[in-house]
């Protein structure tokens, strides 16, 4: 299955009101624990990292793992660059072979952030590739270093910043935040559905890890079609390599490295049956 660009399944999951889960992966295990599960369940799925990730992870590295991965994937498979800060970084992904990227300027005032996110969206599409935009400024870090403050997005704002911008996809500020809550998110179901009625492009939830998944069904229902689970991903790949060794399953660095796979291909499995694209390859 050729790599595909993310506004096509996106695009797909709307009108089949399902959402497409957007993994973060950090090594070769988490891409091929999150593919097998992809094709077991006859999924479609987006792999992705965020720039904040790159010094883990750095991208000349990564890229053209997940590019590669994805190209030789059974299954539709987008490869997305997530919280892009940089224009270096971002045109670096695109010149790998991205085919999404996104550019974060929740922190910018809104004037700027357009701006910014229309120069992307320009240059992203010269690469044939999707442009993902945030408006509202969503709790937390991506690498769970700050503690930042929930500001929810104005569905007119939204609306506003879409029709400066053209994004073929918008991440909004609903009272989700990154990392692990603390206490379970009450979730702006109202300004989710006010925007959805008023933005036509396919709506992001970021910060997926701990929300509930009937709270997950009621956002798909009201308009988001990307989730993006980060976290969650990193957390089950950490708990399997931590149990394979408790229960003495790890006699070498390949059960060290089937492990790895095994945490990312479980939580993968989870959020495919909660966001319903199972069988929607």
């Amino acid at each position: 299955m050729p790599l595909v660009k993310m506004n096509d399944l996106l695009v797909k999951a709307k009108a089949g009101k399902y959402a497409v889960g957007s993994f973060s992966v950090a090594n070769m295990e988490m891409v091929l624990g999150v593919l097998k599960a992809v094709e077991e369940t006859k999924s479609p799925a987006i792999i992705q990292i965020a720039e904040v990730r790159l010094k883990q992870s750095p991208l000349e590295v990564i890229g053209p793992l997940m590019v590669a991965a994805a190209k030789n994937s059974k299954m539709p498979v987008a490869v997305h660059f997530d919280h892009g800060k940089t224009f270096e970084k971002i045109s670096q992904a695109l010149e790998i072979g991205f085919s999404s990227v996104m550019f974060d300027g929740s922190h910018l005032p809104f004037e700027e952030n357009s701006a910014q996110t229309s120069r992307v969206n320009a240059l992203a599409k010269k690469y044939g590739a999707t442009c993902e935009g945030e408006i509202g400024c969503v709790g937390g870090s991506e690498d769970g270093s700050e503690d930042i403050a929930v500001n929810c997005t104005s569905p007119e704002q939204a609306l506003a910043f879409y029709e400066n911008t053209k994004v073929d996809a918008l991440a909004v500020a609903i009272g989700n935040a990154h990392g692990n809550y603390k206490e379970a998110p009450r979730l702006r179901f109202d300004i989710l559905e006010k925007t959805a009625s008023l933005v036509p492009v396919p709506l992001v939830l970021h910060g997926g890890t701990g929300i509930e998944p009937d709270d997950f069904r009621r956002c798909i229902s009201l308009g988001i079609h990307k989730i993006n689970i980060a976290t969650a991903t990193f957390d089950s790949v950490e708990n399997s390599v931590r149990s394979a060794y408790s229960e003495g399953n790890i006699s070498g660095y390949y059960d060290l490295q089937a492990a790895e796979v095994d945490g990312a291909y479980l939580n993968a499995m989870k959020h495919i049956e909660i966001f319903g694209c199972a069988g929607k390859a």
